[in-house]
This record gives C-alpha cells, structure tokens and sequence, in this order.
C-alpha cells in the first residue's frame, strides 16, 4: 500500500496514533488516553473550523429569511418554502454527489496518492454542473410544482419569485461542493472559515442595500444569497490555485476529468442517494406542513425551529466532514485501530457539544422566534415546538457524524437503503398518521420524523460497532486501485478502460 501513513500527510496523524493503538505493552488506559490526546489535537485542528465554516455559510440563508421575514408573514412563509421546500432539493442532491469526492480524495490523500485529488475535483464538478441544468428548469417552475403540491397559491407565488433568484446558486453548489471536499480531504479548512466569514459580512450588507434600500424584495434577497456563494467559490479556487499547500494536489485542468465520467456518475449518485433522502426528509416535513389547517402559522411556527435546528445541524456537519476525513485518511494509511478511535471519540465530543446546545434553546424558547418575526402567535407555537426541537438537535449529535464515517468507509449505497426504510418507510407515514388522523399537528409530523431518525441511528451504531476495520483497510485498497489512472502509475488499474 502507497504511503502507509508513514509521512506527515498520510492518514493526519502520520502513523503514531496507529503504534500508541497497537503497543500491547501500555495498559489499555494509558494508550487511550495518550491517544485522545492526539485524536483531540486533530480533531481541533479539522472539525473547529469546519463547524464555523458550515455555520456561516448557514448564516447566510439563515440572514436571508430573517431579512425576508421582517417584510411580513407570508414573506417568511414564502421565503421558508422557498428555501426548505425548493432550495433544500438541489443543496441535498449536490453535497450528496460532492460526497463520493469525500470518500475517494480522503483515502487517496491517506494513500499518498496526491495527483488523483485535482482529477477527482474536477470530474465531480463536471458532473454536478450537468445535473444544475435539469435543476434549474424544476426551479423555473416552482410556482406550479408547488401548487400540485397542495401549498396555498399565494405562499406558492411568493416562493417562486424567491427561487427564481437562487437559479445561480445551483452553479455554485456544483463547483463548491467539490471544492469543498477537495480542500478537506487534506485538512485544509481555516481558509474556508475565513472566506465564509468575510462574505457574510458582505451578504449581509447586500441583502440590506438590495431587500430595504433598492427594494427589490424577495428576489433582492435571493440574488444576494446566489452572489455571496459565488463568491466563495471563487476565493476558494483562487486559494487552491496559489497555495503551496496544493501544489501536489492540484496540478492545473486536465482532460482526464472527463474520461472515466459513467463510472464516477455511478458512484456519485449512490452518494447523492444517501444525502438527498436525509435532506428530503426534512423537505418533506415542510411541505406535509403546508397542508395542514392555518398552514401559514404551522409553515412559520416550524420554519423557525428548522432554520435554528438546521444552525446547530451545521456543527454536527462539521463533525461529520471531520468524521469522514480522519476515517478516510486512516483507511487509506492502512491504520484500523486509529479510524475505529476517531469514530468513538468524533461521536462523543459532538453529542456532548449538542446536548448543551439543546438545553440553552429550552431555556430560550419564549424568546428566539423573535429573531424572525414579531408575532406573539408565532411566538407561542414555536415555544410549544421546542422540547421537539430539543430531542432533534440532540440526536444530530449523534447521526450526521455516524453518516461522516459511512461516507469515510464509503457505504454511502447501504445508508441510502437505510434511509429509504427509516424516513420513508417508518417516518414520514408515522409523521401524517400523528399529524393529520391523531389532529396533533405540525407535533405530530415533528414526532414522526423523530421517530425515523431514532431507527437510523440506531442502525447506523449497530453497524458501525460491528465492523472489521482491518477488512475496511483492504477495502480502501481495492476502491483506491480501481479509481487510480494508469497514467499515474502503470501498477494501477485506470478509469478510462472500464476496470
């Protein structure tokens, strides 16, 4: 196996979390504790400024529908449906197929096998900027789709013209996302953090001038949104072009992107399969919602708790890319022991991090629906709303990180599976039976999907604790070997002639 974690790059923790793991001298008690302290180090090191990163960026949306809500009700209502119902579908569909860069640009990157991690970039950002196309059409007909649906014609009018403004956001996903990975595959992420924190700074600013000053409404907000993620994209790109960093990984375009592109397809859509029926399920909720009765106080009372609970989901995203990227380097520097260490101790820290969190917003649950609106009634259902909140942000401590490892391992076809039955299967009926037979409401749809997320996760820890790490090392190997291009090494089977 290439690098075998020996050097610094490989596998992040350059062999010695691996040997302190295997020394059968020390007790048992020593080597974890030495070892978590190395684990921690790294762990700081990646997920820190992920979290930020993916909070920020978060930020932005959430700014966007604060901004849109101070205009009104049914502008909130419109903005939440535009946002969840609409945006959510291509945001889930892009980072899922950005994931199956996650998987292969980590192992490779633990492998030592550096030049592969600018073709992989670039073949997922072909393929995601083909499939904006087709997305971009679905969200020229937002309005009609919307109201075959079953939404209210006047928040579905209003949520068209808001997603009109984010068709340039798509393009943007599908380059960012792969960006995205690229750079965290090689524990590249501060620069991210402060890229995303100079453009909120700036979309804020935007969305004042172009929503209050130009009044441009909800299509100023949206557009302001699709031009702060472009910009930065392209302060992104212009790092990785620059940085000494990636002068190994990133060695300029190349026409190999586009040889090889079924297979990547395949392997990308198994990964968008897994993503896109997590994201839809929480799309899903929104939209069961907009059929209920007095559906623009359930839309408003839930977007709120969605938007806050989607906040916090962006620290248990960054544990699940810090997740991802040291089970990925580990595996493909043929390290067992240390990727089956880093899944426990990335578990711990973020259920740990969300359980406070989730107290804090109990104790502020008469209080953070004013952020978004001033309305006493939409004040009352999102405090009624909250111990359910609670339990969600908790059990997002636990799942998205246990999600990062499958994507690390590359199950991402196993989870899809899982997924399909727990949310689709068991939750979303579970939610409309609670909802709409038991007359509990957007609480009883709330419950349903509790209930799903409850399933998946339990399935995904019986799996994960029953797994041969060892076995996923050789597995590493075998998916690294096929991928590599023959160009790169003649020992290796390439892309372009089918293996």
């Amino acid at each position: 196996m290439a690098g075998g974690g020996g050097d610094e790059h490989g596998g992040g923790s350059g062999g010695r979390l691996e040997s302190i793991l295997t020394d059968a001298s020390s007790p048992w008690t020593r080597r974890a504790w030495a070892a978590g302290g190395i684990e921690l180090r790294l762990l700081a090191r990646l997920a820190a400024p992920a979290v930020v990163m993916y909070m920020i960026n978060y930020l932005m949306s959430m700014s966007t529908q604060i901004f849109s809500g101070h205009l009104g009700n049914l502008e909130l209502a419109a903005a939440s449906l535009g946002n969840t119902g609409i945006q959510m579908f291509a945001y889930g569909l892009m980072l899922g197929m950005g994931s199956a860069v996650e998987t292969l640009c980590g192992q490779a990157y633990g492998a030592q096998k550096y030049e592969m991690l600018g073709i992989y970039l670039q073949r997922s950002a072909v393929l995601l900027c083909g499939t904006g196309i087709p997305l971009a059409v679905i969200y020229a007909f937002s309005e009609p789709i919307l109201v075959l649906l079953g939404q209210s014609p006047e928040i579905a009018r209003a949520a068209s013209i808001f997603v009109y403004g984010l068709i340039p956001q798509i393009f943007a996903y599908a380059i960012n996302f792969p960006i995205q990975k690229f750079m965290q595959a090689q524990s590249i992420v501060l620069p991210s953090a402060y890229i995303s924190t100079g453009t909120l700074l700036l979309h804020v600013l935007l969305s004042w001038v172009v929503v209050y000053k130009a009044g441009l409404g909800l299509l100023g907000a949206s557009l302001a949104l699709s031009m702060s993620w472009w910009v930065i994209v392209a302060a992104q790109f212009a790092y990785i072009v620059m940085s000494p960093k990636c002068r190994h990984t990133w060695t300029g375009f190349s026409f190999q992107a586009f040889s090889g592109l079924w297979d990547f397809l395949k392997l990308s859509a198994a990964s968008a399969l897994m993503l896109c029926l997590e994201t839809w399920y929480f799309q899903v909720l929104v939209l069961i919602a907009g059929l209920l009765p007095n559906p623009e106080l359930a839309l408003d009372a839930l977007s709120v708790c969605m938007t806050i609970s989607g906040w916090v989901f962006m620290i248990s995203v960054g544990f699940n890319a810090a997740a991802s990227v040291r089970v990925s380097n580990e595996l493909g520097a043929g390290n067992p022991k240390s990727a089956y260490f880093s899944v426990w101790v990335v578990t711990a820290v973020s259920t740990l991090i969300t359980i406070i969190l989730s107290i804090v917003i109990l104790c502020l649950r008469n209080y953070v629906s004013y952020l978004f609106t001033e309305g006493e009634v939409v004040s009352n259902a999102v405090a009624d709303l909250c111990p359910l909140l609670a339990i969600t942000i908790i059990l997002n401590g636990i799942q998205p990180v246990l999600s990062g490892v499958a994507v690390g391992c590359g199950w991402q076809q196993f989870v899809a599976y899982v997924n399909i039955g727990c949310y689709y299967v068991v939750g979303v009926p579970l939610g409309a039976l609670l909802g709409f037979v038991f007359k509990l409401g957007v609480k009883g749809i709330w419950g349903g999907m509790i209930g799903g997320t409850v399933m998946q996760t339990a399935i995904l820890l019986w799996v994960t604790l029953r797994t041969d790490w060892s076995k996923e090392v050789e597995e590493a190997q075998k998916r690294l070997n096929k991928w590599e291009d023959k160009k790169t090494e003649p020992l290796l089977a390439g892309v372009s002639n089918g293996n």
